[in-house]
């Protein structure tokens, strides 16, 4: 499963809420919330939130081995 853990780490080391991301980057509320959630979100928003934050992919997302069921 994937979190994104890390940008919510990301953002705090940067000084940017949540709310101002979603629209430095220009995606919807909705799917802010699914981020909130642990949900898929289109890979093109996590491409953009890397080139806005001027980061890598792995201060964005990782993945998470603990909840995966055997």
């Amino acid at each position: 499963m994937i979190t994104y853990k890390p940008l919510w780490k990301t953002l705090i080391e940067k000084g940017i809420k949540k709310t101002e991301l979603r629209e430095m980057v220009g995606f919807s509320s909705g799917t802010l919330a699914r981020m909130g959630k642990g949900q898929y979100i289109e890979m093109k928003h996590i491409d953009k939130i890397c080139q806005i934050l001027n980061c890598e992919i792995s201060d964005v997302i990782e993945i998470d081995r603990s909840s995966e069921t055997n």
